[in-house]
């Protein structure tokens, strides 16, 4: 071939695309029962906008973002991360000024230049939530609930919800001068990576999966926080175990961009490879001022849905027949073909789902087109019936079939 799908891309292609759908119309029902309304923002962005959000110490800013000079000689880069763009939205059209918490969702494709692997690519695509304008821990319990139906709703299997504290900016800055203690004699046998970020940023040292073994003594972070911090995160988990959100507590649980304080969390689940982690999030109380907003606090979410459809498909899940189609409708004679193309029509405005033939196939062919689509019905319509004024209907999954008026198929349809 002379073109191919640039590495780190996929096509999502029919057979696959509607457990996408599956799980994209999930989070949507999910997010208006949890009162949280749709907001999208633009591909691409300053790229200083990422640098400020997410942190310049950072894997994703130092190594992973798609960045170029436009036209005009601005920096832009294509979105890593759905978090700073709706913040900068939040703020560019003040929605702070709204009376109640602003509870924003988004469904959409990021990119990451990063290594291919298991549930990883660089356009890849995430549902997140942010909650703007309140301290209130009771908040962050909700996005962390809220991640946790999506993912039981969806229908996976064996989700674990792992939560920390890391503190406020003060209270990191102590725990930095203990870590660093703890740090330094081994600072020659960590991998360079490590070795780097313990001169900027010794807290993302504990996000390293390649030693993590060394760092099983580390001192913890939950032993340096504050009351402020341990009121916060003792409420945290008070609600959750209030709504009977199963998890547990990480010490070592950082995530990997700067702009988190307070709560941090992430969903863990097995069959994706080496990789577990499917969705995390946290408090971020000082990214609204760093964007240039006024101090407003926030919590938020983000889930990876190709890591998710993967679970699914590892697990087996049943999608409530993503796949089946309500009707199937057979055409036999010059006549009833002309019919079914407006019965066919007619059967759409009414909200059912119904396909017909188009290749000029016997009944039989278009009888195994029916049962690949997994079709709950056939009606099959010949001139006499027609004349007569009525279809047959058979049930696919019985092989019962009976005679309808064809005035009144829609409605025999929707009646079971």
């Amino acid at each position: 071939m002379a073109f191919q799908k640039s590495p780190g891309t996929q096509d999502i292609l029919p057979g696959v695309v509607e457990r996408w759908q599956y799980a994209e119309q999930k989070a949507r029902d999910i997010c208006r029962r949890f009162n949280f309304r749709e907001i999208r923002t633009p591909i691409f962005e300053a790229t200083e906008l990422f640098q400020r959000g997410v942190g310049e110490t950072t894997d994703i800013v130092e190594k992973e973002m798609y960045t170029f000079t436009d036209r005009g000689d601005r920096s832009i880069t294509l979105r890593p991360e759905g978090t700073a763009g709706v913040v900068r939205s939040y703020v560019e059209n003040k929605l702070y000024g709204e009376p109640d918490v602003s509870k924003l969702y988004y469904i959409g494709p990021m990119f990451r230049y990063e290594r291919q692997q298991a549930g990883r690519y660089r356009q890849f695509h995430q549902f997140g939530i942010e909650a703007l304008g309140s301290v209130d821990p009771a908040i962050d319990a909700e996005v962390i609930a809220l991640g946790y139906t999506f993912y039981k709703e969806v229908g996976l299997k064996g989700v674990r919800v792992e939560i920390n504290s890391v503190g406020t900016p003060a209270v990191r800055a102590a725990f930095r001068e203990k870590l660093l203690a703890f740090l330094m004699p081994m600072r020659e046998q960590l991998c360079k990576d490590c070795q780097s970020r313990m001169e900027r940023n010794p807290l993302r040292v504990l996000d390293c999966k390649t030693d993590q073994a060394r760092f099983e003594e580390a001192p913890s972070i939950l032993d340096s926080l504050d009351e402020e911090c341990n009121i916060h995160f003792d409420k945290v988990k008070t609600y959750l175990t209030d709504m009977g959100i199963p998890f547990s507590i990480n010490p070592r649980l950082v995530r990997g961009l700067d702009y988190y304080t307070h709560t941090a969390f992430e969903y863990k689940a097995e069959g994706i490879g080496a990789i577990d982690t499917i969705g995390g999030g946290g408090r971020y109380n000082g990214l609204v001022a760093e964007i240039g907003g006024p101090d407003q606090p926030g919590v938020g979410l983000g889930l990876g849905l190709e890591r998710t459809i993967m679970l699914l498909e590892h697990q087996q899940a049943e999608l409530d027949n993503a796949h089946q189609i309500d009707v199937y409708v057979v055409a036999l004679g010059e006549a009833a073909e002309r019919e079914v193309t407006r019965l066919v029509y007619e059967l759409r405005t009414s909200g059912i789902r119904a396909e017909r033939d188009y290749l000029g196939r016997k009944m039989k062919a278009q009888m195994k087109s029916a049962d690949r689509l997994q079709a709950r019905y056939t009606a099959i319509l010949g001139d006499d019936e027609l004349t007569r004024g009525e279809i047959a209907l058979k049930e696919m999954a019985t092989g019962e079939q009976r005679v309808v008026a064809l005035a009144s198929l829609a409605s025999e349809l929707k009646s079971n």
